[in-house]
């Protein structure tokens, strides 16, 4: 009864943990947007067909999702889901990219399911944030494809600092209280990997942080190649 109580109470806590940081992400994103200098007028119907069609792209992408072994564990997975996260950001703002993100995150666990128990997913979403909030915000406050590149880096730096430091703080521990797998064996993961592993602190620095750096290079690339390809084609459906 005791072991009952204390995995509820647990689970309870991580889930009031992302009820927070959801609530804080969407709150940031919405209050950015009252600084930038011109908004784009889209009307509500057409605002939501473009997060869902952004959404269900994403989805695909995420499921499609696959390990880099030669950089970190397996269950660390590589995708390019934030590619049409930021595309949707880049018209509309960070508000719909973190609204995107949200939806992505929901319609995958319908499709796919959870095999990290929602940590991994959890992480998915606050990491895709930490990118794509910085990137979306610096674009639509000086709007021109120097600055796109200036946001996709910031995203990218943004992403790889706080995505480490929440893994360590946060996900690491708590994936491996939930999950029921001690922190000794992740971290011994990532010592097979590079063998100067010992800490958690070395496991994020050589592991999650490069993991990051390269996730935010490749959906940087193509992001600058397909967004004046395909922002009218995609974004002007209802024109």
């Amino acid at each position: 009864m005791t072991q009952l109580l204390t995995q509820v109470k647990e689970n309870v806590s991580f889930v009031l943990m992302c009820i927070v940081i959801v609530t804080a992400l969407s709150l940031l994103s919405k209050f950015a947007e009252k600084f930038f200098p011109q908004k784009r007028a889209v009307n509500p119907a057409r605002r939501i067909t473009i997060i869902a069609i952004c959404s269900a792209i994403a989805t695909v992408l995420h499921v499609m999702d696959f390990p880099l072994l030669f950089i970190a564990p397996e269950f660390y997975k590589l995708d390019f889901s934030e590619l049409p996260v930021l595309l949707c950001g880049f018209y509309l703002g960070p508000s719909a990219a973190v609204t995107c993100e949200g939806v992505k995150i929901l319609l995958k666990l319908l499709v796919k399911g959870t095999s990290t128990a929602f940590v991994g997913d959890f992480a998915n979403f606050v990491v895709g944030c930490s990118f794509v909030i910085p990137a979306t915000v610096w674009y639509h406050i000086h709007k021109s494809r120097h600055s796109a590149v200036i946001g996709l880096v910031l995203g990218t730096i943004s992403m790889a600092i706080l995505g480490s430091a929440f893994n360590a703080i946060y996900l690491l521990p708590k994936f491996s209280q939930l999950f029921g797998l001690p922190l000794d064996a992740i971290i011994g993961m990532g010592a097979k990997i590079h063998g100067s592993i010992h800490s958690v602190p070395t496991f994020v620095m050589l592991c999650v942080a490069p993991l990051n750096v390269v996730k935010g290079v490749m959906v940087s690339v193509p992001t600058m190649l397909l967004y004046k390809r395909v922002a009218r084609p995609l974004f002007g459906i209802h024109r």
